[in-house]
């Protein structure tokens, strides 16, 4: 639907982007919330799959229930991750958080979550900037403050 508008964040972990996301008042899909509220903790991979097809579901619920902008609250580091964020039932915009792996680290080991460091240098080495051809390709756009 033209007038839904689902704002996908991209970032590494510790970027700002739920900082972000919650300070902008809109609805929120996170699947760091999905993971602590079905299982009480960060990761089990054998469980991804029921995160995704939540979260899925939950951007769904939000936009039957009324909202026009609804925020997705994950990395999205990789086109294959971003396209499933694609969908004639609304239009995807994406919102870059481009902070360096260094920052990322030390608001990691500031926030007493050394378990992130790993993670943050590995997702950087998977991240994949979004660039003009996805954009066309997907018919969405760069979100803009």
């Amino acid at each position: 639907m033209e007038d839904r508008r689902l704002i996908c964040t991209v970032g590494l972990p510790r970027s700002g982007k739920s900082t972000w996301s919650r300070l902008v008042g809109f609805p929120i899909c996170s699947p760091d919330a999905i993971r602590y509220s079905l299982y009480g903790q960060v990761f089990i991979r054998e469980a991804e799959d029921m995160v995704w097809t939540i979260a899925k579901y939950m951007v769904k619920s939000l936009f039957i229930a009324g909202h026009k902008t609804v925020v997705l609250d994950a990395t999205n580091l990789t086109p294959g991750m971003r396209n499933q964020w694609i969908s004639s039932e609304w239009k995807t915009e994406w919102k870059i958080f481009n902070t360096d792996v260094d920052t990322c680290i030390t608001r990691a080991i500031a926030g007493e979550r050394h378990d992130l460091i790993d993670v943050i240098k590995r997702f950087n080495e998977r991240y994949y900037p979004i660039d003009v051809c996805e954009l066309e390709t997907t018919g969405s756009s760069i979100y803009k403050d």
